[in-house]
């Protein structure tokens, strides 16, 4: 069965001091959750397990990620999540540190189901 994207969602996230990747990409999934609420789920009775999310975060370094650990943090659906270059990092030459940066973006998916609602 063929899909429909019904959510974008975009988040930032950043770990000023500890230049954790993972930490960092996990407040930017936050962030970006924290902008949905989305009724349509018990409005038509559809289960949150119909819905696939796919998670992608741009770091600098992807390889850092734990996307399982992130995806762990997705309180709904089959959760898919990976890391691409991306986001920015901060150098801090004085203190020989860098400040890492992410963005999240979060694409929820559900059957298609054109032809099976009416409006009433």
């Amino acid at each position: 069965m063929t899909e429909k994207r019904i959510i974008l969602e975009m988040g930032t996230g950043n770990d000023l001091y500890g230049q954790d990747y993972t930490k960092a990409a996990r407040r930017a999934v936050q962030d970006a959750l924290h902008h949905s609420s989305i009724t349509l789920f018990s409005k038509l009775g559809i289960s949150h397990e119909d819905m696939r999310v796919q998670v992608t975060i741009g770091v600098q370094q992807p390889e850092a990620v734990d996307c399982d650990l992130v995806a762990s943090d997705l309180p709904r659906g089959r959760a898919f999540v990976r890391a691409v270059k991306g986001g920015l990092d901060v150098e801090d030459a004085g203190a020989g540190t860098r400040h890492v940066i992410a963005t999240a973006a979060i694409e929820a998916y559900l059957p298609d189901l054109t032809g099976q609602f009416v409006a009433s």
